[in-house]
């Protein structure tokens, strides 16, 4: 730690603490030394190397939405319960809840196939930011500068991968558009259930628990790859065999404490460090907020529902999760960022670059008007964009109908047959998981929650039929809608395919308001098109800027679902004054919200579950005092997206699976606050017990190489 902190007195502070989702193909020699020092036992090459083995072999985007980590040599790979959810959901029944009572596969034979569900290896990263912007001429307008970006990155991308068809290629902007990576992936598309522990274990504590800690949650699930008989990508077959990784990641045994080294290695989505004030306001007043009240309402209906049928509850439940976490997750932003005084520090730091470009002649015509634009073109979208925030929550987030209506509309018959299929099967999946019932009370509640929210200008045309035709009475229009619509059910869809005659698509009135809302989303798009580019252009500019302002500062890029690395440290923190938070929790806990919710179905545990965990028998998996530790935190720099993404040990050795943040940091998307962010993971100790001792599958934990 001495060595630590001498350290420190000659490295700036962008090197010191957690924060930074750091590219592991670019860390800088000093990040590396930090990392080193923190208690990293691993070099630069056995992080990432291309062609080689390396710990980010191991590392996949589990689905485009979410990371997992490969873990055994026969392609076992663990992911959060939250990133299975929908494919535990898909094979859910009456009969057969998995959702409630877990799923454990105890053969390869009875591992359960998952359409549509894929993992991403990273291959290779490589910045091409000098070939693009030099197919950019100087003063090119904003709208032609994306046609421009996007031709180019499809070429460089096609070139990257026009040897190899297992592969696919991707241009992502970096820094607001100012640098651009190639990354290289090749995609499984044969991942097959393996292991779910019950709802109760995988999903404890459910919204009242949701981005709070301390948390008792085993948010984990087990997939398996399959490949063909080359171990090679293919679509799912009977033949294929598990896949054969060229690096899994070891499983320790060992623990962590108090200020123990953790990295992070996953596909965090989206964060938005450098947005100026102006964004940050929209983003929190419009965005959020329409998301806030909408889903209130959708979500209500939905839950009153569910806890009445069982058939409704599995149909609605990964819906439900899904929608919940980001509106909980908007709460606490909002709330975040107005008690630490977000825009205001972000107005504090505008003022430094203002200040900044007075002292610096040469960069007065480039970043002078710089904020007084952004400030301007905000203001100029400002209603339509609450409207748009509102219209996209209500109708395109909305009735499910009108969803499906959407897709029949956009159905690419002419594509190719693997496309087709696939497009097929999540058009069917709409229906498979939609009541009607539940349907019209979301459309009725939606097209009075758009009214009352947006200005008359801003109404479809649909509103003056009801008006004229309904004498204003919602429920009475959407009654007569689904009684008259044939897309209710696939039915319309199948004459669609048939070409059946007496059917005409556009006539059918769920079809007729799809494409009302298709109109006004246009309109809305042509209204802030000229503010949007502007705010599009001036973003990049104060991006460049403020890199330029601070030139001796090594900026990491905002998360854009490409591989990063975070590190910090184990430890507990103060959320307030004279309340001090543990860095684990045991199961102690989890019968302590038994009794503390009792009644409350975010806190129902199966009594099997209940049984093994009262037996207290841990064996290896237990802590030196013979307790069992759930879940721990670190002050990893993580977003959405890393979910299920590994929480490693200086020796590159898994300790946790990456699951969430917590409240009091809700902001963190938009700045990162290091006394108070913190990266939730549930102990991978829980894990292989809960495998092997409830779940019993020790053929599972037999696939893994342990280290004490």
């Amino acid at each position: 730690m001495k060595k630590l902190l001498l350290l420190l007195v000659f490295l700036p502070l962008y090197i010191w603490g957690s924060e930074g989702m750091w590219l592991p193909c670019c860390l800088s020699k000093q990040t590396q030394q930090v990392m080193k020092e923190m208690g990293l036992e691993l070099s630069s090459e056995q992080l990432y190397n291309p062609g080689g083995k390396a710990l980010a072999n191991a590392v996949v985007s589990f689905g485009g939405f979410c990371s997992g980590v490969v873990v055994s040599p026969d392609g076992l790979v663990f992911t959060n319960h939250h990133c299975g959810y929908d494919a535990i959901q898909q094979h859910s029944s009456v009969e057969h809840d998995y959702l409630r009572d877990g799923f454990v596969a105890d053969s390869l034979s009875k591992e359960l196939p998952n359409p549509d569900l894929f993992v991403s290896f990273l291959i290779r990263t490589e910045d091409v930011t000098e070939r693009v912007l030099q197919a950019i001429p100087v003063g090119t307008k904003e709208n032609d500068r994306a046609l421009i970006v996007d031709s180019i990155s499809t070429l460089i991308a096609q070139e990257a991968v026009a040897n190899d068809t297992l592969l696919r290629a991707e241009i992502t902007p970096f820094y607001g558009g100012n640098e651009f990576y190639l990354s290289v992936y090749k995609d499984y598309y044969d991942v097959r259930l393996v292991f779910a522990p019950p709802s109760s274990v995988g999903k404890f504590g459910g919204d009242t628990d949701n981005w709070v800690w301390p948390r008792h949650t085993g948010d984990f699930s087990v997939f398996r790859i399959y490949a063909d008989q080359n171990n090679q990508p293919a679509a799912y077959s009977p033949e294929n065999v598990p896949y054969h990784p060229d690096y899994f990641a070891p499983v320790s045994l060992g623990g962590y404490e108090q200020g123990s080294f953790c990295m992070t290695m996953g596909y965090p989505g989206s964060t938005s460090r450098y947005l100026s004030s102006f964004g940050i306001d929209e983003r929190v007043n419009t965005d959020n907020a329409a998301m806030i009240n909408v889903r209130t309402i959708k979500q209500a209906i939905w839950k009153n529902a569910m806890e009445k049928s069982d058939d409704i509850r599995i149909k609605y439940a990964s819906k439900y999760a899904q929608s919940s976490n980001y509106w909980k997750n908007s709460i606490g932003m909002n709330q975040a960022v107005k008690e630490l005084k977000v825009i205001e520090k972000k107005q504090a730091l505008e003022c430094q670059l203002q200040e900044w470009v007075r002292r610096e002649p040469d960069k007065r015509s480039k970043y002078a008007r710089v904020l007084t634009e952004l400030e301007l073109n905000y203001r100029n979208r400002r209603n339509a964009a609450r409207a748009m925030a509102y219209f996209g929550e209500t109708f395109a987030n909305g009735p499910e109908l009108i969803t499906a209506a959407l897709a029949v509309l956009n159905f690419d018959f002419e594509a190719e047959e693997s496309d087709l299929e696939r497009n097929m099967r999540q058009l069917l999946e709409i229906y498979a998981n939609m009541d009607i019932s539940v349907d019209k009370q979301v459309f009725v509640a939606m097209l009075k929650e758009y009214a009352t929210e947006v200005g008359k200008e801003f109404l479809p045309d649909v509103y003056s039929l009801i008006e004229k035709d309904f004498k204003g009475d919602y429920q009475a229009y959407v009654d007569d809608l689904y009684t008259r619509s044939s897309l209710k059910t696939p039915h319309g869809f199948e004459q669609v395919v048939r070409g059946d005659t007496t059917y005409v698509l556009f006539d059918d009135p769920a079809a007729s308001f799809a494409i009302d809302m298709l109109v006004k989303f246009y309109e809305f798009n042509q209204s802030v098109e000229e503010a949007s580019m502007n705010i599009e252009k001036n973003e990049r500019l104060l991006n460049e800027a403020m890199r330029e302002m601070e030139a001796d500062r090594v900026f990491y890029p905002d998360a854009n679902s490409t591989m990063r690395l975070s590190f910090g440290m184990v430890g507990g923190y103060s959320p307030k004054d004279a309340i001090e938070y543990s860095y684990f929790t045991t199961t102690k806990g989890i019968f302590d919200k038994i009794r503390q919710y009792k009644g409350d179905s975010d806190f129902d545990v199966l009594p099997s579950v209940v049984e093994c965990l009262r037996r207290k028998n841990f064996g290896r998996y237990a802590t030196g005092d013979g307790n069992m530790n759930v879940c721990f935190i670190s002050d990893n720099d993580i977003t959405g997206g890393n979910s299920g993404s590994g929480m490693f040990n200086g020796k590159g050795e898994l300790i946790g699976l990456a699951f969430d943040g917590n409240w009091e940091a809700m902001s963190g998307d938009i700045v990162f606050e290091p006394n108070l962010q913190r990266c939730i993971g549930v102990d991978i100790r829980y894990v292989l017990y809960m495998i092997e001792k409830y779940g019993k599958a020790s053929c599972l934990i037999d696939e893994l190489k342990l280290k004490d």
